[in-house]
């Protein structure tokens, strides 16, 4: 039986592209809305299975409509750039698909829709219309129906006329009527005045039509609606006409036209390629048919078992030998070791870990300096050869810390994901090979063999190329110098670990549950009453019904009970303090006494933490399992959760050398503004020399309150606050803060003129720079999106700041690490907290160390301002801070 599909083009394009966030392929081009058309095309075509096909697409801003009414559609804002770019690659792409679309002068799509719809009534063709818009329900009948898009791009509801009656009690052509009534904004259609939905439902329920609305006027309920009605009946009676869709357009081509036989996958295979869609990919044949020949080919893999192992001593002598390891888990520190693949880029080798650990051979390469090896993440490798009991040097090449060089705003550093991004596929992941959930197992044989040692051989093909990226975008200095030497070091602080004291740990715990309990009695006490303090229904409850608190936001499901929002009330009544302190106290129970006694080693007693080096945009390192760099210590009873932290040997102490206002001295340099590096020279305050600046005030004038908002604005500038920002952080007018922050650059022109310079150089580049050369690319810094285009400006001011500050520590942390081995100091770094470093050290070594710790990181670079740390020692981390 034949079937006519007709898609509203500019409509699904539309729809895709604000459902989808912006995608970019290499070549810089957007294409998420061409995705989400894809993706919605592909799903049309699967489930309607038309014999015919056409898109149509709007032809330009004026129609034969507006002969009538000039002001028609004259609201609309102007079409996105990134999206008006798309529409020709969407036409490219139905073209691929063996698709007609069409567009014609002075007719909108719905016309060449209505048009091709009544010629395949009369032909006894069942007609699909698929379209965001609710005009074209009008068009609806016993052979055309019609699927109405969701929120995203693939979800659509199918109207018929059942439904149509279901939901509005109407028949198809009395949507006309409907719009006539009500109008629509975003056509600029004008309607009645105060007429919505509701009301012009329930005078066409009644009347039946717009002709019959305006006869019966003087039966019209309520004074105001006949006033209205009668008033404006010439824009009803127009807006009904402008609604219609016009079903007569003159058009060159007959049904027979549109006749659709399929796809040829070689017609649309390389346009997906070119626009990088992977998961489309491998719907047309998955990995294989969406690599490039050097990824699909045969691979050449030879199973080594522990007989042969000797026989393949001679090749690993070659350099740039590819190591992959396949572990249990993602947690290094945990996992065991399953097999290992090697790859010289033609040849494979699989071993399973038993063998290739008893392979005398093997274990002599991991630990010659002399064999470049290169590996996906060389400090997960080295620790999970470590935790073997194998020693590792030689690793020269990070395939994934090359490829977060490359683009640290790109979310994707897996290694299959890069791999996309280089051929376009060809590296099936893990959950095709092992499986999910329930399902998931270990494959044997070939099938596994050949799956590492793909791996392995993406790894050496992927290493000379993201070599030769990194030295176009001058990025070769800082992976070679900074990261990789890095990593190494991250490696030794992970497999080093910090001790912890986990009988004191566990009577902190005991003791905050006291307090918690002291603190829920209070609340009780302050409500008149016992609840659930936990329930956010019950919190909202006692908050703003019976103690009579503002109500500041409201949820779905009722009052919102949001930490922002019990800060701005915490002035207002002593209970919500209350609130905040046992919500702090809470969650230092559940996740850093209860959480850190779950993550603490069975045989070393310490917890080893792991070092995230690729996923801050602005180089930044983060923490997880467990994550210890955010230990609150605001609160007193934060702070004492580093109590527990201790030195790993007997007579030793720990030392903390924080890096001063770091930010702040990394914007005096970057931006030369005279007052505020005049300030770090002079060794002043900075934030009471600001709060002098802003409020005109001398030193001994400055207030607790000029201060605080002086340190507001000051950090609020490294990360380019916005007026509406600093009044919700100060919890005062937007006018007052726009004030802060005008007297602040008032005060430092200097720093007005750098962010003023960064984004225009941003604007002009597509990206900005560290002191060292890192590297962030900006996308949207010149979209037509105010709001992506803001943050995108935003982050250009920043991102040199944060990411300059970000560099400094890591080369501390090189440099220290390769000062103490030739100074042949015992003492150890154990941690990265942000501007901090800590150290174990034996105690007579701790002046030793606190001189290294001080020359090195003040001289780590050469800034217009000095650099200053603060050191503090003891004998916990509670103590050194």
């Amino acid at each position: 039986m034949d079937k006519l599909v007709l898609i509203d083009g500019n409509s699904i394009a539309f729809r895709a592209f604000f459902a989808l966030p912006l995608l970019k392929n290499r070549q810089g081009t957007y294409t998420n809305a061409v995705y989400g058309f894809t993706m919605m095309l592909m799903k049309v075509l699967e489930e309607e299975k038309p014999s015919h096909v056409l898109v149509a697409f709007d032809a330009g801003k004026l129609t034969f409509r507006h002969r009538d009414y000039k002001e028609y559609k004259g609201k609309r804002d102007k079409t996105p750039g990134e999206l008006s770019e798309q529409i020709p690659l969407i036409k490219k792409l139905l073209d691929a698909f063996g698709i007609r679309h069409f567009e014609l002068d002075q007719y909108e799509a719905d016309d060449i829709i209505g048009t091709l719809a009544r010629q395949a009534e009369k032909a006894e063709i069942a007609v699909t219309i698929v379209t965001g818009d609710k005009d074209l329900l009008q068009l609806v009948s016993d052979r055309v129906h019609l699927l109405m898009t969701r929120k995203g791009v693939t979800d659509a509801d199918r109207y018929d006329l059942h439904k149509i009656e279901e939901k509005y009690g109407l028949k198809p052509e009395q949507i006309i009527d409907l719009k006539g009534l009500m109008g629509d904004p975003s056509d600029n259609i004008p309607g009645i005045p105060g007429v919505g939905e509701k009301t012009a439902l329930k005078l066409l329920h009644q009347y039946g039509s717009v002709e019959n609305v305006l006869d019966h006027i003087d039966h019209l309920p309520g004074k105001k609606l006949k006033e209205r009605v009668a008033e404006n009946r010439r824009d009803a009676l127009l807006s009904k006409e402008l609604a219609t869709i016009f079903c007569e357009v003159p058009l060159d081509f007959g049904l027979g036209d549109l006749k659709y036989e399929g796809y040829d996958t070689d017609r649309v295979t390389p346009l997906l390629k070119e626009l990088e869609f992977k998961t489309l990919l491998e719907r047309f044949g998955g990995a294989e048919a969406k690599a490039d020949p050097g990824e699909t080919e045969e691979i050449a893999v030879e199973t080594v078992g522990p007989e042969e192992t000797k026989n393949w001593d001679e090749w690993l002598a070659q350099d740039g030998l590819a190591l992959f390891l396949e572990m249990s888990g993602e947690n290094y520190h945990r996992a065991e070791v399953l097999a290992v693949a090697l790859s010289d880029g033609k040849k494979q080798l699989f071993l399973e870990w038993g063998t290739a650990r008893e392979w005398p051979g093997f274990r002599q390469w991991l630990r010659d300096p002399d064999r470049t090896k290169v590996c996906y993440d060389v400090k997960a490798t080295e620790v999970a050869l470590k935790h073997q009991g194998l020693e590792t040097d030689g690793f020269a090449w990070d395939i994934l810390l090359s490829s977060y060089l490359i683009n640290a705003s790109e979310s994707g550093h897996e290694l299959s994901e890069i791999v996309d991004r280089k051929w376009g596929g060809g590296l099936p992941d893990d959950d095709a090979v092992y499986g999910k959930g329930v399902k998931r197992r270990r494959p044997e044989g070939k099938k596994l063999a050949e799956h590492l040692a793909r791996k392995a051989r993406a790894i050496h093909r992927l290493q000379p190329l993201l070599e030769e990226e990194l030295k176009e975008n001058g990025l070769d200095s800082l992976y070679l110098d900074l990261e990789l030497p890095l990593a190494r070091v991250l490696a030794k602080m992970e497999w080093q670990g910090v001790q912890v004291d986990r009988d004191r740990l566990q009577s902190l715990g005991e003791e905050l549950k006291g307090r918690l309990e002291e603190l829920t009695e209070k609340i009780f006490e302050l409500a008149g009453t016992e609840f659930n303090i936990n329930s956010p229904k019950q919190l909202g409850e006692i908050l703003f019904d019976k103690l009579g608190l503002p109500v500041l936001k409201k949820t779905k499901t009722g009052y919102s009970t949001s930490a922002d929002v019990l800060e701005k009330l915490a002035p207002q009544h002593e209970i919500v303090e209350e609130i905040l302190h046992y919500r702090q106290v809470g969650k230092l129970i559940s996740t850093y006494v209860e959480g850190l006694l779950k993550e603490i080693d069975g045989e070393t007693g310490k917890i080893h933490t792991r070092f995230n080096q690729a996923i801050a945009a602005t180089g930044r390192l983060s923490s997880t399992d467990p994550n210890l760099q955010n230990i609150p210590i605001r609160l007193e009873e934060g702070r004492r959760i580093r109590q527990v932290f201790v030195p790993s040997e007997e007579e030793w102490l720990m030392l903390s050398a924080d890096y001063s206002q770091i930010e702040l001295r990394v914007l005096a340099h970057l931006s030369g503004d005279e007052n505020l590096i005049e300030a770090f020279q002079k060794e002043l305050d900075v934030h009471t020399k600001t709060a002098m600046d802003v409020f005109g005030v001398s030193a001994d004038e400055v207030t607790p309150w000029m201060r605080r908002h002086a340190k507001a604005v000051n950090f609020g500038i490294v990360y380019g606050i916005s007026d509406y920002g600093l009044s919700q952080n100060l919890n005062i007018p937007r006018k007052e803060a726009a004030e802060f922050i005008q007297r602040y650059f008032d005060s430092y022109p200097g720093v007005k003129r750098y962010m003023e310079d960064i984004v225009r150089q941003a604007k002009a580049d597509g990206y900005v720079t560290t002191m060292l050369h890192r590297r962030r690319e900006l996308p949207e810094i010149n979209s037509r999106n105010f709001n992506r285009r803001s943050f995108a400006e935003r982050t250009a001011m920043n991102t040199p700041i944060q990411g300059t500050a970000a560099d400094i520590i890591k080369k501390a942390m090189v440099e220290m690490d390769s000062v103490l081995e030739k100074e042949g100091l015992r003492a150890r770094l154990l941690l990265q907290v942000h501007d901090e470093l800590i150290f174990e050290t034996p105690a007579e070594e701790m002046e030793a160390l606190d001189n290294l710790v001080r020359r090195v990181m003040e001289s780590a670079v050469e800034l217009a301002v000095p650099l200053q740390v603060d050191i503090n020692t003891g004998k916990t981390w509670y103590e050194a801070k």
